[in-house]
């Protein structure tokens, strides 16, 4: 596997740090700023949202400049972004700095994948885009649980500045290790032309799918901290242990992914979702008891990111026409997911809704994604027989 790849992980590790730290982070800063644990839970949302709607006009804007250049700027950008979240003095420009950081990933996302399907023959994209992904699963494994315990010891504005730490380091190995390449052969594309490679109902469909996955289990992960202290019982230095082991789970998870995509990733893809609801279903009855809570967090992690890489690698592969919106708008329909599940979890807490209920929400979208995985993959079929032979 070429250096590079690892060299973009890193700079995904960073990234998906930054994205994962606020929910970890929730109690202490909302007890900080002075808002309730749902107002504070909006920062997840007001994140994916800049990363919607901000990655995309900013990747059909950079499209003609050497990604390689792109990739340096955004990280730099990135890390002035976590400094400022580190010295925000109240919530709204906390907000704000969040919403600069959430645009950045964005463009790193979609610049980043583009990279990547170039790095590597198509036979092996499979195991680049699981590594390339991996740096967000291993956020998820260390960033996440490692920002949890800064913030313990030395308060949640450290753990912005160590975030802030990363991405400059980040962005010195991309620079040195990340080669020259060249323009994409789409860049004189119009916008157009670009919108049209997207209208295969492989990439539709599948954003819809990410998007679906996404709501429920950010319904739950963006107030699992709370949930682990209120309904499990867990004291706050424990906290880190479990999303640790959730962590543990997401590596597996997308290396597992990364393995089914270069095998049968649509049979794979539909198992994985299913199994997800499932794992969730048991959640249920599980987050009462310390040790079997323990469990079950391991198990999520590892449905929770194994459907991504095949999904992005088809959705890649499906409109390669357009390589550079069609993978900043993989970061939008993760994104979308994400904004409305952490919102859609607000809006129950606020109503009543107990931090135990949250996980049946990710029941119903895994079914639901499992649902729409099924549909595209039976138009690919029917489409394919309905090609005559040669």
């Amino acid at each position: 596997m070429p250096f590079a790849v690892y060299a973009l992980a890193l700079a995904a590790f960073a990234i998906g740090t930054a994205e994962f730290i606020i929910s970890g982070i929730l109690p202490p800063v909302a007890a900080d700023l002075g808002v309730s644990i749902s107002t504070a839970g909006l920062l997840v949302s007001a994140y994916a949202v800049g990363v919607a709607i901000g990655g995309p006009l900013l990747t059909i804007i950079t499209a003609r400049f050497s990604q390689r250049t792109v990739l340096i700027g955004v990280m730099v950008t990135f890390s002035v972004a976590q400094v400022l979240c580190a010295l925000a003095p109240d919530y709204g420009l906390l907000l704000v700095a969040r919403l600069l950081s959430s645009i950045a990933h964005g463009v790193f996302f979609g610049a980043g994948s583009v990279v990547v399907a170039q790095l590597v023959p198509l036979e092996r994209r499979g195991k680049a885009f699981s590594l390339f992904v991996g740096g967000i699963t291993i956020a998820n494994l260390l960033g996440l649980p490692a920002g949890t315990a800064i913030a313990v010891e030395f308060g949640w504005r450290m753990s912005f500045f160590a975030v802030a730490a990363l991405g400059v380091i980040a962005a010195l190995v991309i620079i040195f290790r990340l080669p020259r390449t060249q323009k994409h052969d789409n860049s004189n594309a119009t916008l157009g032309q670009q919108f049209r490679a997207l209208r295969h109902q492989q990439v539709w469909l599948s954003y819809i799918t990410i998007a679906i996955a996404m709501l429920g289990t950010m319904c739950y992960a963006t107030y699992s901290v709370p949930l682990l202290l209120q309904v499990t019982g867990l004291t706050p230095d424990i906290v880190p242990l479990y999303l640790l082991l959730g962590g543990v789970g997401s590596v597996i998870g997308i290396w597992l992914g990364g393995e089914a995509t270069d095998w049968k990733p649509m049979p794979a893809l539909i198992a994985v979702l299913m199994l997800q609801s499932v794992v969730y279903f048991i959640m249920i009855f599980t987050m009462h008891d310390e040790v079997a809570m323990a469990a079950t967090v391991f198990v999520s992690g590892i449905f929770g990111f194994a459907f991504s890489t095949p999904l992005q690698s088809r959705i890649v592969h499906a409109a390669r026409e357009a390589p550079n919106l069609a993978s900043a708008l993989i970061s939008t329909a993760f994104n979308i997911g994400i904004a409305a599940g952490a919102f859609l979890g607000a809006l129950l807490l606020d109503a009543g809704v107990s931090y135990a209920d949250l996980p049946g929400v990710a029941v119903v979208s895994g079914l639901v994604a499992a649902g729409t995985a099924s549909l595209s993959w039976w138009l690919e079929r029917r489409s394919e027989a309905l090609v005559p032979a040669a």
